[in-house]
């Protein structure tokens, strides 16, 4: 599992954040974008203030992408053809005009971080740690690693007071390991700034070599449309409702994470989800190599994530299914970046439901 930040760490910057943080809506006429620094800069007048705010790397991604812009085209104007992606950018505003939510840090150091619908609900960081942090504390959770990216908020936690021993699990006399302790995880994320939805996602944490395995999502809610949700006729009225509609809504909303919460710390659904963890002991591989070639093709590993599978597959000397799985979620340590670690643990829960005849087995 990749290091990140402590507990206190993460609580402090997400008080901080939540200070800093206001939100503009404004028609992109009144905005101006202009050729300064690296990713350019906005400037808008909120109240008769002038703000000028430089965009984070997925802000300007979003500017770009809503203004038809081609980002190999946009990466290519940055820097000396700066004013030329600033006239692309202005040009864009002014003749398809439309209402846009700016989300921004004002610091000192502005920064605009989210170029969004007007309709985009904000579930915060700091109401999600409000809610989630006391309850993994009353399920006996220790939190093993956190982060706050450009993108998403983690927290990635388990629980000592559910743990098993795969080698108990297993029915066909293969040993791993003397002991080989597996917990109970849970893995909740956030983005406020429109790379996804708020997420709560089951975790077995295997203790022998502190990795970490996500085995899919219990729960998520987008923060624009409920028409993915259970509250779809409700979603065309959204743009109506008032701040205590929207209060309330919100409040039941997090009522619901809540017993998500709860449902992960499941006895049963853990000893389920940690057998079918062991049994993948009992699977072979006939061809290590071209289990390796299926993997980086399936989930598009980069050549050194790639690499760094196969020498830990290497390392721990055990061509089943297991060692692959371990192998991959290993490699998430490995990771300069803490979204691509969360999606390589992600990819351990996937290889484990494929079916058999991907590796060459009938």
């Amino acid at each position: 599992m990749i290091a990140g930040i402590t507990l206190p760490a993460l609580a402090a910057q997400i008080k901080k954040e939540h200070a800093e943080k206001r939100d503009f809506i404004a028609p992109t006429t009144q905005l101006n974008f202009r050729a300064n620094a690296e990713r350019g800069a906005i400037e808008f007048r909120p109240n008769g203030g002038a703000v000028l705010t430089e965009p984070t790397e997925h802000c300007l991604a979003q500017i770009c992408q809503r203004s038809g812009i081609p980002k190999p085209y946009a990466d290519r104007m940055r820097g000396d053809n700066a004013e030329l992606l600033a006239t692309n950018i202005n040009w864009w505003w002014q003749h398809k005009p439309e209402k846009r939510m700016l989300r921004t840090f004002v610091n000192g150091d502005n920064r605009a971080r989210a170029f969004l619908s007007e309709r985009y609900r904000p579930l915060d960081n700091f109401d999600l740690a409000e809610v989630v942090l006391p309850r993994l504390a009353d399920v006996g959770c220790e939190v093993l690693s956190s982060q706050i990216t450009e993108t998403r908020l983690y927290i990635q936690a388990a629980t000592p007071k559910m743990e098993l021993d795969l080698n108990k699990l297993k029915t066909s006399g293969i040993k791993l390991r003397d002991v080989d302790p597996v917990q109970a995880g849970i893995v909740v994320s956030n983005s406020e700034v429109g790379a996804g939805s708020v997420r709560i996602e089951e975790m077995l944490y295997r203790l022998g070599c502190f990795n970490g395995m996500i085995t899919g999502h219990a729960v998520r809610r987008y923060h624009v449309g409920k028409g993915r949700s259970e509250f779809a006729e409700l979603e065309e009225a959204a743009q109506y409702f008032t701040d205590a509609t929207r209060q309330l809504d919100d409040r039941a909303f997090w009522a619901k994470v809540t017993d998500v919460v709860n449902s992960v710390f499941d006895m049963g659904r853990f000893t389920s989800l940690a057998q079918k963890f062991a049994d993948t002991a009992t699977i072979h591989l006939p061809s290590p190599s071209d289990a390796m070639k299926t993997v980086t093709e399936r989930f598009q590993l980069t050549e050194r994530e790639s690499t760094g599978v196969l020498d830990h597959l290497i390392a721990g000397g055990d061509n089943t299914l297991f060692g692959l799985v371990n192998a991959v979620t290993r490699t998430a340590e490995d990771s300069e970046n803490y979204d691509r670690a969360i999606e390589l643990e992600r990819m351990g829960g996937q290889i484990i439901e494929l079916p058999q005849t991907v590796w060459g087995r009938n």
